[in-house]
């Protein structure tokens, strides 16, 4: 049975990812051997240097002792050897000896079984921290496989229904003025969502990697006209806005925070009650300016509230496919705050609903 084309990319990933780690759980380890052999090698040395350092001593005075001794004529009997006797110089020297042997002898077993711990340790810690390391990168590939995905969707599906429609137009032998008509409005609706997806990929590339300029505007007038361009939409006409800003200004880049605005608006527009309210308060925190913007709606699932910033992602799908989008307005607006040094944070007002907060520098 042949797999899908999916499930095999995503073995083939999970086998790369895997490899991937174990090469730099090797390249980990290797640098940990290294330095063990270093540190047990530099170790050795001074410890052989210290060693003999005190051999040297410790003869220095047993030959002295011995001397003192042979002096006071402990050593009366003629016939014997000094040299051999347990009070001369190459007795003192050959029982140092063998000290000194046998505490090199331990030290190196000591050193080998704490190389060997050391090893056994940080051979499970090179492996933690490789998959540690390559985390973030799995997670941005992941990331990135799905808005592919997701991006290739959005593109086919408006793609494939002009190309049903005009296949079946040119079917038919006998058609209307009307029926044209019909064919190309809903063609054009098609281009203009292929043109409104273009438009947010293009913008969130540009705010990705370009810096905007600021200047104090007052969050009045940005409230305002962002309300002014939803009510332009087709739900937006029908919902009632109820403000509540208090007078201020802040320091950002007008467009980019109006786009912003403009995105949080209109998602309350969308994900709210009909002819609803959507409600916007601002008012100064500690020093910070703080727009919250709230609507009445069935909010936003515990599971999805972490990713709804993410490209491409629409959540709960039962709920997401009756709203037209792409998912790219939230993270184009979570992009837009970060440009414009804001925080913009998702979550659940306790009366119902959800509610997106500003926090403006």
């Amino acid at each position: 049975m042949k797999l899908p084309s999916f499930t095999l990319l995503q073995v083939s990933n999970s086998d790369l990812f895997r490899s991937a780690r174990l090469r730099l759980t090797g390249f980990y380890f290797a640098v940990l051997v290294v330095f063990c052999l270093l540190l047990t090698f530099g170790v050795r040395t001074f410890t052989n240097h210290e060693l003999s350092r005190g051999d040297t001593a410790q003869r220095g005075v047993a030959h002295r002792i011995f001397q003192q001794y042979l002096n006071q004529g402990v050593l009366n009997n003629d016939n014997e050897d000094p040299t051999q006797s347990p009070y001369g110089d190459r007795y003192f020297a050959h029982t140092i000896a063998n000290q000194a042997d046998e505490t090199r002898q331990d030290l190196n077993r000591d050193f080998f079984w704490m190389d060997v711990g050391l090893l056994a340790v940080g051979a499970v810690l090179s492996y933690w921290y490789a998959g540690r390391t390559l985390n973030p990168i799995a997670e941005a590939h992941e990331q990135q496989k799905r808005f592919t995905s997701d991006a290739s969707h959005e593109l086919r599906t408006p793609l494939a229904s002009m190309k049903l429609e005009n296949e079946i137009f040119l079917r038919q032998k006998h058609f209307t003025e009307h029926d044209a008509r019909e064919l190309i409005a809903s063609n054009l609706e098609e281009v203009n969502r292929l043109e409104r997806l273009a438009a947010n990929l293009l913008a969130l590339n540009q705010y990705e990697h370009g810096d905007v300029s600021h200047a104090p505007i007052a969050v009045g007038d940005l409230v305002k006209d962002a309300i002014a361009r939803v009510k332009r939409t087709k739900g937006g006409a029908k919902v009632k806005f109820a403000q509540d800003i208090v007078p201020a200004k802040v320091d950002v880049n007008r467009e980019s925070m109006i786009e912003l605005l403009t995105i949080l608006l209109d998602n309350a527009v969308k994900y709210g009650p009909k002819g609803g309210a959507v409600e916007i308060a601002g008012q100064m925190i500690d020093e910070q300016y703080v727009v919250t913007i709230r609507d009445h709606g069935p909010g936003i699932l515990e599971a999805d509230l972490p990713h709804v910033f993410e490209r491409m992602y629409r959540g709960d799908k039962a709920r997401s496919s009756k709203v037209s989008g792409h998912g790219i307005g939230l993270s184009l607006a979570k992009q837009i705050a970060e440009v414009n040094e804001a925080v913009l944070a998702a979550g659940n007002a306790s009366g119902g609903g959800a509610v997106f907060t500003l926090t403006l520098q």
